[in-house]
């Protein structure tokens, strides 16, 4: 009577690491299968002794037993190696599978899902992958926000009291009698301004891309909204807009002489210009064009005007005070102001109502396909005090 022992290699099974469940029943097997021999050994000398042979059509409960267990566990390790189900396949790569396993034997539910190839030899389009990754431009930003002061607010409007005058004593004998004065005052009012916008984006898309596509629609908005506020703080009419550091009126001018050319002589006076106070404080702002410019102009001594940072994190310099680009600011052209310098802190205020608000609307455009995504903004900006800022002006051509 022969029995079923199986090898090495077939215990072991395709997966070369065996998960604990298939060592378990490897250790009960190899019970199994000892005790299932020194029964049938045992069996099979009492039937040699009594000259009988064995009834083969008679079930053997040690032989069945055995024969059981090792067919589940050839069952068990015939089944294919478990996968990583971290990324769950689509529909369409399920389909494409089965299709691939089964041919046109495939069940047709699965196979109504792929594309049919236009190919002479027929057959089924691979389907595409989505990626996780999306293409962008890069949006670069006006950095008003960071030198300026911000400040939120839950009123249409905020108005900061302003004194434009002082009080006027006098030296006075012991007997003499004082005057008054009144130092006058008025105040600086900054309206809420609202920038808004929407856009249409394929359900498609949206469920195509598990979500990513919707972060990046948002991203997008965001990007927008943070390029157009940038725009206004520069150069804002303060009608829909907020105002501008280059629009507002009350800011010293100094001129440069030239349409064209940057005169290093001009930057000195420009500086010199404000008060000791903002002038200690005070930062250059201009694009990266006219950086390039500056960079290579002089003094009188022959010393470049344009100080490099030779320490990580610490701004490069002009004159001894930080220079921070703007890609907002106009050129060094005719009749432009392409350099303001001061204390953006004080000179400049920034006041949000609203930082960016996302509405998704569904059922708008939901026979077309289509999801429409709503988002706004509501900010506003505004020269507070304007001795704390001065700006170079060029001649006109």
């Amino acid at each position: 009577m022969k029995h079923y022992m199986p090898t090495a290699l077939e215990l072991k099974g395709d997966n070369d690491d065996p998960n604990a469940a298939v060592e378990t029943a490897l250790a009960d097997l190899t019970k199994t299968v000892t005790e299932g021999q020194k029964a049938l050994g045992e069996r099979l000398t009492a039937l040699e002794t009594k000259g009988g042979k064995p009834d083969e059509k008679k079930d053997d409960p040690g032989a069945s037993k055995l024969t059981e267990r090792l067919d589940k566990l050839e069952a068990k390790m015939n089944r294919p190696a478990g996968t990583d189900t971290k990324g769950e396949p689509s529909i369409e790569q399920k389909a494409f599978a089965a299709y691939l396993r089964h041919g046109n034997q495939a069940p047709e539910a699965e196979l109504k899902a792929l594309t049919v190839s236009s190919d002479t030899q027929g057959g089924y389009l691979a389907p595409t992958e989505m990626s996780g990754e999306f293409i962008r431009d890069l949006t670069e930003f006006s950095p008003i926000r960071t030198l300026a002061t911000v400040r939120t607010t839950t009123a249409p409007a905020v108005s900061y009291p302003k004194r434009t005058g002082i009080t006027n004593a006098k030296w006075k004998g012991e007997t003499q009698a004082q005057e008054g004065s009144e130092p006058s005052f008025g105040q600086v009012e900054i309206p809420i301004r609202e920038v808004n916008t929407f856009v249409d984006a394929s359900n498609q898309l949206l469920a195509d891309s598990g979500g990513t596509a919707e972060a990046e629609v948002r991203l997008a908005l965001a990007e927008d909204f943070g390029q157009k506020e940038g725009l206004a703080f520069v150069a804002g009419n303060g009608v829909l807009e907020p105002e501008g550091l280059l629009t507002a009126t009350g800011i010293g001018e100094t001129l440069n002489g030239h349409a064209t050319q940057l005169s290093a002589d001009q930057l000195i006076a420009l500086m010199y210009s404000l008060p000791a106070a903002y002038r200690a404080r005070g930062s250059w702002l201009m694009n990266g064009g006219t950086l390039a410019t500056l960079r290579t102009l002089k003094d009188g001594q022959g010393n470049y005007l344009w100080q490099p940072s030779y320490q990580a994190g610490q701004p490069e310099m002009i004159l001894g005070r930080p220079v921070v680009e703007a890609v907002d600011m106009p050129d060094a052209e005719a009749n432009a102001y392409p350099i303001p310098f001061g204390d953006f802190a004080t000179g400049y205020r920034i006041v949000d109502r609203l930082a960016l608000s996302i509405l998704v609307n569904p059922y708008l455009l939901a026979t077309n396909g289509m999801t429409r995504i709503h988002a706004t903004r509501r900010t506003g900006g505004a020269v507070v005090q304007a001795r704390a800022l001065a700006k170079l002006k060029m001649a006109t051509a």
